[in-house]
């Protein structure tokens, strides 16, 4: 079965920085695109950035300059590269993928459990 899991979250100070990973495992034929969340304590979920199949990149306003999406495609892995990290970053962070495995014709979405990311002095 598909799964995606995140890793790198934890505790950083401010200015510091963080990479988060979004790994997905199974007969994964094509991910065509792949989004990080996050959602803060007492807030809703919130979109942060973006990624295709074909490379193209979207980011939240709160995080432009600061964070960069990318993916290794033979690893089946999306990145989220967080610099000058904040303490308004705080929160866990999600990955989800559309994405088809070699048995589909359709895609289908999928979340990941979620990585805890605190930035704090």
């Amino acid at each position: 079965q598909v799964q995606l899991v995140e890793s790198g979250g934890g505790l950083v100070q401010p200015g510091g920085s963080l990479r988060l990973s979004c790994a997905a495992s199974g007969n994964i034929h094509t991910i065509y695109v792949t989004r990080w969340y996050r959602q803060a304590p007492g807030k809703s979920r919130e979109q942060v950035a973006v990624i295709t199949s074909g490379g193209s990149t979207n980011y939240a306003d709160s995080v432009k300059g600061r964070f960069t999406i990318s993916k290794d495609n033979a690893a089946n892995t999306v990145y989220l590269q967080m610099n000058s990290l904040e303490p308004e970053d705080t929160a866990v962070y999600y990955c989800n993928s559309q994405l088809r495995t070699i048995y589909q014709f359709t895609p289908r979405e999928y979340w990941g459990q979620g990585t805890q990311v605190t930035v704090s002095s």
